[in-house]
């Protein structure tokens, strides 16, 4: 998330991703002042216009929120309430709107006063390190973004080289640049880029990137242990001892590690554990909850107001709570487990 401090009440904010997103439900309160630009439609007041067309215009407003809401899961959110002042004349002030907040929407959030909790999670996403996963083949490559749980693919890469026809011509550098520019195109300068695949070909690749002087700006790393390339080979690297390794300090490890945890004390029947949303609410109301997991179906399955008051007391008992959403396999897995799941200091009476 990226975020800019105005004064003691305001801060702007622009989200990076569906965790972003989260956060900012999380954050934004009813009663909290909203600023940003959005759409309005003007009736027309021309002559001959028909009494019900429309112009949609683009307009900055202030909004004091009433009511909001995840829409379409973790995709959208969308913030309600009563129009307090507009950059158009022809908006009034006293009705109704919605934004309907995106990734890379900014907003600017006024708050009478900011809680502790409120303050990390709008600064938490800034302190995850990016990863950009490669996994080579000679036949093709898989390129993915890996921040914080998420997953963001670009289509692969293909060589050419398969078919007897391409032999003779095939040139492996050529189908290493259109993978270094396509590389380069979605890695931040802070990122760390982890090269896998089998064969030797990866470590050709990472030799052939050193060369640029764009790879000064990153960590490289190579992976061993991952036999496939392509969109398959990242999928495997995600559920690999190898990620849990290079990685370890990433969220995506962490869960990882959590989740198990979870499955290791169900196999030797140990009640430190919840798994669905009434369990975790029962295990933190006692402040047994150590640390929490849960994906978007936990939103999608229950009250979202309670799913969303449940996170916000549990972190502020000193619980640490992680968000997974679909693009990878452990937020698959937690989905699977009822959509919420957490490790206890201690056993709770059922």
């Amino acid at each position: 998330m990226i975020t800019k401090t105005i004064d003691d009440n305001s801060i702007s904010v622009m989200p990076e991703d569906s965790d972003d997103l989260l956060n900012l439900r999380r954050i934004i309160n009813e009663g909290d002042r909203i600023v940003g630009d959005t759409t309005r439609v003007i009736k027309l007041e021309k002559d001959y216009a028909r009494p019900d067309k429309g112009e949609r215009i683009r307009v900055r407003i202030a909004l004091n929120v009433e009511k909001i809401s995840l829409d379409d899961v973790l995709d959208r959110l969308r913030i309600g309430g009563t129009i307090l002042e507009s950059s158009n004349e022809s908006v009034p002030h006293g009705s109704h709107h919605s934004f309907i907040l995106k990734v890379n929407d900014g907003i600017t959030i006024t708050k009478k006063k900011w809680s502790p909790i409120e303050k990390n999670l709008i600064e938490s996403n800034n302190k995850q390190v990016g990863f950009v996963l490669v996994a080579i083949d000679t036949g093709d490559c898989g390129i993915a973004r890996l921040k914080g749980t998420h997953l963001e693919f670009i289509p692969n890469i293909y060589s050419g080289s398969g078919g007897k026809r391409y032999k003779t011509n095939f040139n492996i550098e050529k189908f290493f640049e259109q993978i270094q520019q396509a590389l380069f195109s979605i890695a931040k300068e802070t990122d760390t880029i982890i090269i896998f695949g089998p064969g030797e070909t990866k470590k050709r690749f990472s030799n052939f990137i050193l060369k640029s002087q764009n790879a000064q700006k990153y960590k490289i790393q190579i992976a061993e242990g991952i036999d496939s390339g392509g969109e398959d080979g990242i999928y495997t690297f995600t559920k690999s001892q190898a990620m849990k390794e290079i990685m370890s300090e990433s969220k995506l490890a962490k869960v990882s590690s959590i989740i198990d945890e979870i499955m290791l004390r169900a196999n030797k029947k140990s009640r430190k554990f919840t798994m669905g949303f009434e369990e975790t609410l029962k295990a933190n109301q006692f402040g047994a909850v150590e640390l929490l997991v849960f994906s978007d179906k936990a939103i999608q399955t229950n009250d979202e107001k309670k799913v969303i008051e449940l996170l916000n007391d549990a972190e502020s008992k000193g619980v640490k709570t992680y968000s997974v959403d679909s693009s990878t396999d452990i937020g698959l897995r937690v989905t699977g487990l009822g959509g919420i799941v957490s490790l206890l200091r201690y056993a709770v009476e059922a």
